[in-house]
C-alpha cells in the first residue's frame, strides 16, 4: 500500500492537470471499487472546478466548487494516468512493478476535464475508493474523524509524541502506526525512522515520556527524523516497491536509501556499525532493525 511520500508524490503530480479545471464529464465504468460510488456520483462531480487538491494522511482530496470535496484513496494498487491535451501520458506516483497495474482493463473511473485533460483512476485489485463530503464537515467525516496529526505538519514534536505515548506500554512500532495518533506513517518509513532514531522497535512507547510526561532526548531525536525521512521520500518521488513511476513515468528513487528496510541479513549502513540487519513480526507485519545500533 502507498504511503503518505507516495500520496504526496501523487498529489504533486495530479495538481497541475486538475487544479483550476473543472470537470466536462465523468465516466465509471463500473458501479463500484471497494466500495459503492456515492449515489449520483457522476453527477455530482460533473460541472465542478477543482479548486484545491491536498491529502490528509493516504487520502487525496479535491475541493469542489460546488462545497463538496472529492475523497480519494489508492488501496493497494490505485494509479491515476493523466492524458494530456499534447498526446502525452503520464502516471504520477505509480508505484508498481507488478504487469497487471496500468492495463487498459483496470481503468474504472475517467475524468475529464475542461482543461483537455483526461484523468483516469486504474487499479487491479480495486481496494481503492472514492466519496463525496460536504467541505464543512471533513474534519468529522468517517474518513478523518478521530485521526491523528499530521508528521509534516508543525504539530510533531517531541512534547507532541510524549504526551501521545505517555504511559502507553504497546510496541513504539506499534504506537507510530496507530492512525488515531500520528496519521499517514506506515510500515517502510517507521522502520527507516526508529533506525535513524536509534530505537528498537519493540520498547514500550511510553518509554519516551519521563514520569512526569515530559519528551525524553528519544522522544525529541525521534520527532526530528520521522519528518527527515519522510520530506527525503517525498523529494525522491517515494518508494518503488515489488508489488506496487511519476509525472515523467520514473520510478520513486527512495527504496535506494532503505537502510533497514527489506535488508534482512545485510551489513547495517550506519556509520562505524558492524551490526547486521534482522526481521521479526509486529502484528503481521515485518519489521527490519539493527540490533547493534537499536538496542532493546
Amino acid at each position: 500500500m502507498p504511503e503518505l511520500p507516495e500520496v504526496e508524490t501523487v498529489r504533486r503530480g495530479l495538481a497541475p492537470a486538475m487544479v483550476g479545471a473543472r470537470f466536462t464529464d465523468v465516466v465509471l465504468n463500473r458501479p463500484n471499487l471497494r466500495f459503492p460510488f456515492p449515489p449520483r456520483f457522476a453527477a455530482r462531480v460533473k460541472g465542478q472546478e477543482v479548486t484545491a487538491l491536498s491529502r490528509r494522511a493516504k487520502y487525496l482530496v479535491a475541493e469542489l466548487s460546488s462545497g463538496e470535496a472529492l475523497i480519494m484513496h489508492l488501496g493497494m494498487s490505485g494509479r491515476f494516468d493523466v492524458h494530456l491535451p499534447d498526446g502525452r501520458s503520464v502516471s504520477p506516483g505509480d508505484f508498481y512493478l507488478d504487469g497487471a497495474q496500468g492495463q487498459s482493463k483496470h481503468d474504472h473511473v475517467d475524468f475529464r476535464l475542461s482543461n483537455g485533460a483526461r484523468v483516469v483512476y486504474n487499479d487491479a485489485r480495486r481496494f481503492g475508493f472514492m466519496d463525496l463530503v460536504p467541505s464543512a464537515e471533513l474534519s468529522t467525516c468517517r474518513h478523518f474523524a478521530g485521526m491523528g496529526i499530521e508528521p509534516l505538519g508543525n504539530e510533531l514534536s517531541g512534547e507532541t509524541i510524549a504526551r501521545l505515548f505517555w504511559g502507553k506500554r504497546t510496541p513504539v512500532k506499534a504506537a507510530l502506526l496507530d492512525q488515531r495518533l500520528i496519521a499517514g506513517l506506515g510500515n517502510i518509513y517507521v522502520c527507516e525512522a526508529l533506525h535513524r532514531a536509534k530505537l528498537h522497535p519493540e520498547a514500550p512507547a511510553g518509554s519516551l515520556a519521563d514520569a512526569a510526561g515530559r519528551p525524553t532526548a528519544k522522544a525529541k531525536r525521534l520527532a526530528v527524523v520521522i519528518r527527515d525521512v519522510l520530506t527525503e521520500a517525498v523529494a525522491a518521488g517515494g518508494s518503488t516497491l515489488r508489488d506496487y513511476v511519476h509525472t515523467d513515468g520514473s520510478q520513486g528513487a527512495f527504496q535506494h536509501a532503505f537502510r533497514v528496510y527489506d535488508r534482512e541479513g545485510l551489513a547495517c549502513t550506519a556509520k562505524g556499525c558492524r551490526g547486521v540487519v534482522r526481521r521479526l513480526v509486529q502484528s503481521g507485519r515485518s519489521t527490519f532493525f539493527c540490533e547493534t545500533c537499536q538496542p532493546g
